[in-house]
């Protein structure tokens, strides 16, 4: 099967077929960097990079670019309430933007290029839709004409009569058309300013896209993606200043991830269901939140919720003891020449599952069923001493490992991520680890003075609060349930 992908201008899922054989060119728009980032960016940048991640994987030399928009309004507006620069916000915010990917396991893009370091490249794109005449220069403002632009609005399906009737032309604006969007701003006190044909100013926010994807990828590439909210209007802004300047086709797949819901509502500060990455990782493993995401179908809505990251929890929990145990069984157990298509099996039913747009979900399914089979094979009688079982389990664990590394998952020591986890469980217990040591103690005196109605009750109570005890040639442990 080959790759299939679903593509926002068409509508329907399309043969990917790159516009130069073996290479791709990918452009996902980045954050404004103003504020921390939340849920949603985390979908996003997660989404994007298992695609980057995948495309290397099947065989493809992928350049991908994800920018820093670091001068808007937004920007603006949040350095002067604080009296410090655009530049000092925005590099304050870069790097929580990077400190935060990084966490969540993000592969760095081939280029990370900033608005405010393609100011050339920017004026010179928007002289040339002068020259077009599908721009005009109004008082020190550029705005693109899209009426001289006859298939604006190709990506998003509007329409342009309902959208005009309801477009109004803000206080100071200069316009010949409500629908008209600015390329360039002109200069206003408190703003950074740069010099350019028209006087000082600063770039429109759809402009510096085109600039940058067309300055690392050409005037025509692959894949442009970003969240469903870019659709209208950045992405279509995209296209009409892109096509217009350059008379060609701009991007050939338009990928778009879902949103992000909270409990079922739409995210929003005003309801009070706004959460940071940062808020989210006080509570919850990276890894976790990375899981959760790549557990639905990235064009699918998500719901975020305490529940469902708990339900994410307890399914990573399930793939790092089934490669705890794979792992504790291969190291006590003679190599073996025996070899398995089970990996090979494994690896193809996830590939099929990858090639049918990105499907993450279904992939994850596909590795839950190598898990079950681990599982049951580690607990058949005579299995240490199976060869053909052993090198069975011994392919689905090193299939496991690396397709965990197409999905950016299983990047930790089982032992220590288990320990960590169980030790994050146990506190909302509200035990600690020097609690249960002293439990096991108790528990063992009562069994050696023959108090078996004591040693029950400790197990009972704990087994209350959702911990099993576990008894072993190695003495008793713990583990959270």
């Amino acid at each position: 099967m080959s790759l299939r992908v679903y593509n926002t201008m068409s509508g329907r899922k399309e043969v990917f077929e790159p516009l130069q054989p073996g290479k791709v060119g990918m452009y996902v728009c980045g954050v404004t960097v103003y504020d921390y980032c939340h849920i949603g960016h985390a979908r996003a940048n997660v989404v994007f990079d298992v695609i980057y991640r995948y495309l290397q994987f099947i065989g493809y030399d992928v350049t991908y670019v994800r920018n820093y928009t670091d001068v808007d309004d937004k920007i603006i507006k949040r350095a002067n309430e604080r009296g410090i620069t655009s530049d000092d916000l925005a590099g304050e915010f870069i790097q929580a933007f990077d400190e935060d990917m990084a966490r969540l396991g993000l592969a760095d893009p081939t280029v990370q290029p900033k608005a405010t370091h393609h100011i050339d490249h920017i004026i010179a794109l928007v002289q040339r839709l002068i020259e077009r005449g599908i721009a005009y220069e109004s008082g020190g403002d550029v705005y693109f004409s899209v009426e001289n632009f006859p298939s604006y609005l190709k990506l998003s399906k509007r329409n342009m009569d309902e959208m005009r009737s309801g477009a109004r032309i803000a206080p100071g604006e200069q316009k010949r058309n409500p629908m008209d969007f600015a390329l360039w701003k002109a200069a206003k006190p408190g703003e950074p300013a740069w010099e350019s044909p028209w006087g000082p100013g600063r770039p429109g926010w759809h402009i510096e896209c085109s600039a940058m994807a067309m300055e690392y990828l050409g005037e025509s590439f692959d894949i442009h993606g970003g969240g469903k909210d870019l659709v209208f209007p950045h992405h279509e802004n995209e296209i009409a200043q892109s096509e217009g300047a350059t008379g060609k086709p701009f991007v050939k797949y338009w990928l778009h991830n879902g949103f992000v819901n909270v409990n079922q509502e739409k995210m929003s500060k005003s309801l009070g269901n706004f959460f940071t990455i940062r808020d989210i990782l006080k509570s919850y493993d990276p890894e976790v939140l990375r899981f959760f995401i790549l557990t639905a179908h990235y064009r699918s809505p998500i719901d975020f919720s305490d529940q469902n990251l708990q339900e994410a929890r307890l399914g990573l929990s399930r793939f790092y003891e089934a490669l705890q145990v794979a792992l504790e069984v291969l190291d006590a157990s003679p190599a073996s020449d025996s070899v398995s298509e089970a990996g090979k099996t494994l690896e193809a039913a996830f590939r099929e599952a990858m090639d049918d747009d990105f499907n993450t979900a279904a992939a994850i399914g596909h590795l839950f069923e190598a898990v079950r089979t681990i599982n049951r094979l580690v607990t058949e009688k005579g299995f240490r001493k199976n060869r053909e079982k052993l090198a069975e389990v011994r392919a689905l664990y090193e299939t496991l490992l690396k397709l965990g590394g197409v999905l950016g998952i299983f990047a930790s020591d089982p032992a220590i991520w288990l320990r960590q986890m169980n030790l994050a469980l146990l506190t909302a217990t509200g035990y600690s680890e020097a609690d249960m040591e002293e439990f096991i103690r108790q528990r063992q005196v009562a069994r050696k003075n023959k108090d078996f109605t004591r040693a029950d009750e400790i197990r009972d109570e704990l087994a209350a609060k959702g911990i099993q005890l576990l008894d072993g040639p190695q003495g008793t442990t713990w583990k959270v349930r």
